[in-house]
């Protein structure tokens, strides 16, 4: 937790407990099913809840937005998100059900009530539109932008002090530039060692790409 606090203050007695009481949580359901590496457990605030936070750095969420987590997994980045941003509301999607089961877990034990769960992929939602979506090291980038594209809204988002369009946000790590030029689009991109200065967050990136 001392890294979480090292970088973000202002948390109420809630998010305290909440953000607190992940690690324990997430350890007891990776024995059951795994979804951390094991051997990021000693590091789980860092690696996992840290680096999802990092969206929080650049992107103001309000409780009139919806947004999307794509290919959640465990619940990365969404489940600190949604601590940290508790009137948004989160739609978790992921393929695999039993990694939903671990999400439900997770947020009904810490009384986390701005997330909801679909096991369906992207593509095959219909009907939903979104302000925002965000994503964890899921698939390349075009695939990431092809199935968000046609969910996002066409209005704005408040977005460093400046109305910018509704789009995608994902957490990316390496060499980025083959799969920036395979995607076709032109992302705006951050690093997110600027942000939080630790030797985790070299060559991990922050790529976003506005609805025009």
């Amino acid at each position: 937790m001392e890294i979480i606090t090292k970088y973000f203050s202002g948390f109420n007695d809630t998010q305290i407990r909440q953000l607190g009481s992940l690690q324990e949580l997430y350890r007891d359901w990776n024995s059951r099913i795994n979804v951390i590496s094991r051997k990021d457990m000693d590091h789980f605030y860092e690696h996992h809840v840290l680096h999802s936070l990092s969206i929080a750095t650049r992107f103001t969420l309000t409780g009139e937005m919806q947004v999307m987590d794509l290919g959640c997994g465990g619940g990365f980045p969404g489940i600190p998100l949604a601590i940290f941003f508790p009137d948004t509301p989160f739609l978790m999607v992921d393929s695999i059900n039993k990694k939903l089961t671990v999400v439900r877990e997770i947020a009904q034990a810490i009384g986390l009530t701005n997330i909801s769960t679909l096991h369906a992929r992207a593509e095959e939602i219909r009907n939903r539109k979104f302000d925002l979506v965000v994503s964890r090291a899921v698939a390349p980038l075009k695939d990431l932008w092809r199935w968000s594209r046609p969910l996002l809204k066409k209005n704005q988002l408040h977005v460093e002090s400046a109305f910018l369009p509704n789009g995608l946000v994902c957490l990316k790590g390496g060499d980025l530039s083959q799969e920036i030029f395979e995607s076709g689009c032109k992302p705006m991109v951050w690093e997110i060692e600027q942000v939080f200065p630790e030797p985790y967050f070299k060559e991990k990136y922050m790529l976003y790409i506005p609805l025009r």
